[in-house]
């Protein structure tokens, strides 16, 4: 017997599925791609250059830095004044109605001096300007010295101390003069506010215009990078010279329209790197893991972890938000290894890293450093069986990632000693495994999505004070004490043949719960009584079938994963309720049996762990009736057992070989001598 799926062929729908699933991952990773001037080059000041040589392919000015920018714009700012017009019709007018309105008003109870000294001082401030409070607060802000006030298309310039504001003009007009001249109390009366208000205006398309001439007056370059000029090569050190001149390439690719053809090449280059390597993938899975090909919701969710990291990676690069070393691409490598298998995480892994490096500057280094945190949490983390596992791991993903870091940061110091290390990306790596811990959650909706099962789900449903298996254990103990014996035995199996030995031990607990229904039925649980004694062959045969259909109702209502269902609907397969069907042969040989009535629903077991369960329920099962337990009792029931099972082709879909179902009746035929050995009888002692 050969593995089936090595050899079975994918149906149509599976090959349209998955080129569907392969050719939207490609299309979704090209699309949001950064091109171009997306892609951020990070450098440093006095800091080694990390990348290739870089040689000027086009002439470039060389731009000043911003610190000298900003000084020589504040030196020009001096000589910038914003322009205002004085309004002289305004404070004519103010004066005039202040004139009146003493002399009608107040010319009884304020004296007369008083007239000429406050006409003296509202020319004085109309004379000088009242400007605004906002634009006299924006001046001081701009840091703006003075103004120039036009008159009558006359300049005149003034600082900006000299102009006043209505509150600043009001509180000149209510100065007292020495001692009691002029009373403040007598100038209130006055109601002096009223001929207060502005009489200049912001000239904004004039100021405007001033302004860009002193900024044209700025020069932003300070030289010139020839074509073919090398400007920097790997590891020269990055000093303030160097970064001007590349900081100004920088601006000046951004700055450059690319070509048509330029564009079309990166494109089509990122096109045919992406379907490179997902093809890459899609070939190990046809060499070794065909399987997962098989099952459209691993297709997806190896599609889905794929992609997933990549366009973080993007999205982080074309916005410059944060370092990718914050991005927890371990979880990926850990989903996996927990849903799948080590060799499949370390492949998936490998492409998410790749396929997101292709948005970094310095590719290698993160290559190297996401390739050993991944190791290090495949190898770390085997199964997850309990959360202290997890802990750990992400403990070691950190540690190694960290180390990895400081090897490359340490190599970089032997070519600038004078150089300190930058732990910003170290404290990066500290919430990456921060993040990795969280990642904890995810498990439960990616198990319920894509309906897989962890170990952790396993672990925790194998405790048997969970409500179903309590009530298996008090109301059919005996079935109880099977599915434990079962569960023993099929571990062990599993283990000897590299299968999934939780899952079979976790399915065996489970796989009779059915006989809740009616446990007195079952030889297991009788205590002398058999109800069967007054059935008919048909009817009983009937209540032992459906201990099936009963088992996958229960399991639907307790919301058993769909992996354990798998197994309570394949441990009889189609196979047959023998004892009754026998019995009713030899009763009525002449009269035609419809064999349905005798036979499980199915279906047949379809994974090598189903094929495990089977074996180890029928042997175990029966082993109870054995009528000596001897060595060779015991290896003829299993030799009978398991190769009756093969013949009656219970296994034709199932990957397993002869080689594995000769190494499981060997393991059967230990475990069984080993339970079932003869004790030693003790001699009497005589009198």
């Amino acid at each position: 017997m050969s593995r089936y799926n090595h050899n079975r062929r994918f149906t149509a729908r599976g090959n349209i599925y998955r080129a569907l699933v392969s050719l939207s991952s490609i299309a979704i990773l090209v699309f949001f791609m950064p091109r171009g001037n997306q892609m951020k080059i990070d450098f440093k000041k006095d800091n080694p250059w990390n990348y290739g040589q870089v040689i000027a392919t086009e002439n470039f000015p060389i731009l000043k830095s911003e610190e000298r920018l900003q000084q020589e714009r504040d030196s020009l700012m001096q000589m910038y004044k914003p322009i205002f017009e004085m309004l002289a019709e305004v404070g004519k007018a103010k004066t005039e109605e202040f004139k009146k309105v003493f002399d009608q008003e107040l010319i009884n109870n304020v004296p007369r001096p008083y007239r000429k000294h406050i006409i003296e001082k509202l020319i004085h401030i109309y004379q000088t300007g009242i400007m605004q409070a906002d634009d006299y607060e924006r001046m001081k802000k701009e840091r703006t010295t003075g103004i120039v006030l036009s008159v009558q298309n006359m300049g005149y310039t003034h600082t900006l101390k000299e102009i006043y504001t209505p509150k600043t003009a009001y509180e000149y007009l209510m100065e007292e003069k020495g001692g009691e001249e002029f009373s403040r109390s007598v100038l209130q009366r006055c109601n002096l506010n009223r001929f207060v208000t502005t009489n200049l205006v912001y000239d904004e398309e004039r100021s405007k215009s001033q302004l860009e001439n002193v900024e044209k007056q700025l020069v932003l370059y300070s030289g010139q990078v020839l074509a073919g000029q090398k400007i920097i090569d790997h590891g020269d050190i990055v000093d303030e010279k160097a970064y001007d001149v590349l900081r100004s390439w920088l601006a000046h690719q951004e700055g450059r329209q690319r070509s048509t053809m330029e564009k079309s090449s990166e494109i089509i280059g990122q096109l045919l790197y992406v379907t490179l390597l997902v093809v890459c993938l899609l070939i190990f899975f046809n060499q070794f893991r065909m399987d997962y090909l098989q099952c459209s919701r691993t297709v997806m969710l190896i599609a889905l972890l794929t992609c997933c990291f990549p366009l973080i990676t993007y999205a982080l690069v074309k916005h410059s938000l944060l370092s990718v070393y914050i991005i927890p691409y371990c979880i990926l490598p850990i989903f996996v290894r927990v849903f799948l298998d080590s060799r499949t995480a370390f492949i998936t892994h490998l492409v998410s890293i790749l396929l997101s490096a292709i948005a970094i500057t310095a590719s290698f280094q993160f290559v190297v450093v996401q390739i050993v945190a991944g190791l290090v949490a495949i190898y770390s983390l085997r199964q997850l069986s309990q959360r202290s596992e997890l802990f750990v791991s992400v403990i070691q993903v950190t540690f190694f990632s960290m180390v990895c870091y400081l090897c490359f940061d340490l190599m970089s110091m032997n070519m600038n000693l004078e150089r300190h290390i930058d732990y910003h990306p170290y404290v990066y790596i500290l919430i990456n495994g921060f993040l990795l811990l969280v990642s904890y959650l995810l498990l439960i909706p990616i198990e319920r999505l894509f309906k897989f099962t962890s170990t952790v789900t396993l672990v925790e449903l194998s405790n048997t004070n969970n409500e179903i298996l309590r009530r298996l254990s008090e109301e059919a103990p005996g079935t109880f004490q099977h599915s434990m014996q079962v569960a023993n035995l099929a571990a062990e199996v599993a283990n000897a043949l590299g299968g999934k030995s939780q899952l079979v031990r976790t399915a065996a607990l489970y796989h009779d719960i059915g006989k809740l229904d009616a446990p007195v039925f079952y030889t297991e649980n009788q205590n002398g009584v058999n109800p069967h004694d007054k059935l008919s062959y048909v009817k009983s045969a009937q209540i032992i079938i459906s201990h099936v259909k009963k088992g996958l109702e229960l399991a639907e209502k307790y919301r058993l994963p769909e992996t354990i269902r798998d197994f309570i609907a394949t441990h009889h397969g189609t196979n047959k309720a023998k004892y009754f069907y026998i019995k009713y042969k030899n009763e009525f040989p002449l009269l035609q049996v419809d064999e349905n009535f005798f036979t499980y629903p199915g279906p047949n077991p379809s994974t090598m762990e189903q094929a495990i369960l089977m074996m180890c329920d029928a042997v175990e099962a029966a082993s109870r009736s054995l009528p000596e337990y001897t060595e060779e009792n015991i290896s003829k029931l299993v030799d009978r057992i398991v190769d009756g099972q093969v013949a009656e082709g219970f296994f034709n879909h199932c990957p397993i070989t002869f080689e594995d179902i000769a190494r499981a009746k060997q393991v059967l035929k230990n475990k069984l001598t080993t339970i079932y050995h003869t004790r030693i009888s003790y001699p009497e002692l005589t009198k």
